[in-house]
């Protein structure tokens, strides 16, 4: 076996070759385990990988998490659809954030596999928030250390680009540290994003957003971000305990359809 890695940026990103997921062996599932906890997001291109083996890879990394906001795949409800019509002007994840952080135990791990992609664009974004971490000043860092912020999936609920879920699947919000510790790498992360963090426990939402403003800007930076182009066939993986991310609405007019599956966590300690 004869696995390539080149990064993608400086701080997060690598696109892995050599390795075929439709026939995964042990030593390569390794390779790209230790890849995705030394970059945050790898990249696989050229791979079709069929839902079974889409299924497969993520019981590597734990328990598949069915997200209960999105249409799930007929005769494959384990796999989430991520699907663009022509006439949206707006995208799922099109601004930045961290999959199922709302959650109590949320996500670690999520697979994106390109099925339908537009002619131009749809490119998604990455930034890493162990950067983001170590790059805020001592004093700053600090604080946050003693901090923990509530996340809520409730801005779903007034979503137009996410529609038709249940109303039982609202579970209000989860807890979580402000700056968390990796459990496999030990790195410390900024662990709060725009769409799903809604205050700081013990503070009010007024006092809490001048804050949580400065972190997601700050976060967010270009310096600390890869930018991902897809390509037929191509498979993304990413840590949510070390990346965010953000999909860009730039193909108004055409479709575009991704396959997720989310794996499930364990609550995050500091």
């Amino acid at each position: 076996m004869d696995v390539t890695i080149r990064k993608l940026s400086g701080h997060c990103g690598a696109e892995i070759s050599g390795l075929d997921l439709n026939r995964l062996i042990d030593v390569g599932f390794q390779a790209l385990r230790q890849a995705l906890s030394d970059h945050g997001v790898v990249v696989l291109r050229d791979q079709d990988i069929s839902p079974e083996a889409h299924i497969d890879l993520a019981e590597r990394f734990g328990e598949i998490v069915v997200n209960r906001f999105f249409t799930p795949v007929r005769e494959w409800p384990r796999i989430a659809e991520v699907r663009t019509t022509p006439d949206q002007t707006r995208v799922i994840g099109g601004t930045w954030h961290t999959d199922h952080s709302y959650d109590s135990a949320p996500a670690k791990i999520s697979i994106l596999v390109a099925k339908e992609l537009p002619p131009h664009g749809g490119d998604t974004h990455f930034a890493s928030m162990t950067a983001a971490a170590a790059c805020l000043s001592d004093g700053l860092r600090v604080t946050l250390r003693e901090l923990s912020a509530w996340h809520s999936d409730q801005t779903f609920a007034g979503s137009n680009v996410v529609k038709g879920f249940d109303d039982n699947a609202f579970r209000g919000g989860s807890l979580h540290p402000v700056l968390i510790r990796h459990p496999e790498s030990g790195a410390e992360a900024l662990y709060v994003n725009g769409d799903f963090t809604t205050h700081f426990d013990g503070w009010s939402e007024a006092e809490s957003q001048p804050l949580l403003d400065y972190l997601y800007r700050f976060a967010t930076q270009p310096i600390f971000t890869c930018r991902v182009q897809w390509t037929p066939g191509a498979v993304v993986l990413w840590d949510n305990r070390l990346v965010q991310h953000y999909a860009t609405a730039d193909y108004p007019g055409h479709s575009r359809l991704m396959h997720r599956i989310t794996v499930e966590g364990e609550p995050l300690g500091r």
